[in-house]
């Protein structure tokens, strides 16, 4: 009896291992295959290690095959990868680890990329950018609640002075809004109603002489055009005539300055004769007022003899 059970049990326990062995063979089916590699970096891994999901574009392609820090940059983690087959990773695809939900185990995640450039070869690296790690962000929001209770200090003594500042203002608001003051401003307001009832005929008196003296400028105006129209004919004709006889003494003056060059040589002999002839007459002239006598004496009679 003892033996038969023993059998059983180890019958069940031998059905469950192959059964185990059968699920984890399923499940990992397509990574038993051809598998293409490749390789990214990361200044943090974020714990994640071998078996860790690949995600391209959210869809589960791969596992991660190996997490060491670079050898020719320690200070950076080479993190190698194997992808099924087909995966469009491209030269715009880009590295970053994440998760599915807030409590999973971390996972890479890879961007789809761009359609327009080529796909990465097998062995390529992957661009990647660093994501905040939990310690990187606890410590911006203790450098920021720092911050925040300095700012909050700082705006409690601005607040102070201001509300010392404020108080002055509220007591002459309170002393502009008094009693009397309010009747000052509600007499100027009827005032200003009582004005502003008196306008409009007086506005309406100005519309009408504006009114009138527009149309009396377009009865000017259209009468100034009918004189300018009626105008335009016989200037034009007296202008014609005009240019015409601009055009007549340009033609007389071209013929006189021809007239002219043609008799120079005579009109300067002319003017040197008449030269000659003005000195001679002046030459006359001067001995008619020394000798008057000349005039009826032809021989001149000697001069006389100074008295001893």
């Amino acid at each position: 009896m003892k033996r038969l059970e023993t059998a059983v049990g180890a019958l069940v326990v031998m059905s469950a291992a192959i059964v185990c062995a059968a699920v984890y063979a399923i499940g990992n089916a397509r990574f038993i295959g051809a598998r293409v590699p490749y390789h990214t970096y990361l200044r943090d891994a974020g714990g994640i290690g071998p078996n860790t999901a690949v995600l391209f574009g959210g869809i589960t392609v791969g596992k991660v095959t190996r997490v060491a820090p670079d050898a020719a940059d320690p200070t950076r983690i080479q993190i190698d990868f194997d992808v099924t087959p087909g995966t469009p990773l491209n030269a715009k695809s880009v590295a970053k680890l994440g998760s599915t939900n807030m409590l999973a185990d971390p996972v890479i995640s890879i961007t789809t990329g761009a359609n327009d450039v080529p796909q990465l070869p097998p062995g390529a690296a992957i661009p990647s950018i660093e994501t905040v790690s939990l310690d990187d962000l606890q410590r911006k929001l203790v450098a920021l609640a720092d911050s925040a209770q300095t700012v909050v200090v700082s705006m409690g003594a601005d607040l102070s002075h201001i509300m010392a500042d404020a108080r002055p203002v509220l007591a002459n608001l309170n002393d502009v809004t008094g009693v009397v003051n309010r009747r000052h401003v509600a007499s100027m307001l009827a005032n200003a109603d009582a004005i502003i009832a008196h306008l409009p005929p007086k506005l309406d008196r100005i519309s009408d002489e504006v009114l009138k003296l527009t149309n009396h400028a377009d009865a000017t105006f259209s009468n100034a055009d009918g004189t300018i129209t009626a105008l335009r004919e016989p200037i034009q004709a007296d202008l014609g005539e005009l240019k015409a006889a601009i055009g007549q003494a340009r033609t007389l003056i071209g013929s006189m300055q021809a007239v002219v060059r043609a008799n120079s040589d005579a009109i300067h002999a002319t003017l040197e004769n008449l030269r000659m002839a003005t000195d001679n007459l002046r030459d006359v002239t001067d001995s008619v007022k020394e000798r008057p006598w000349s005039l009826i004496r032809i021989k001149q009679p000697k001069d006389r003899k100074v008295p001893e």
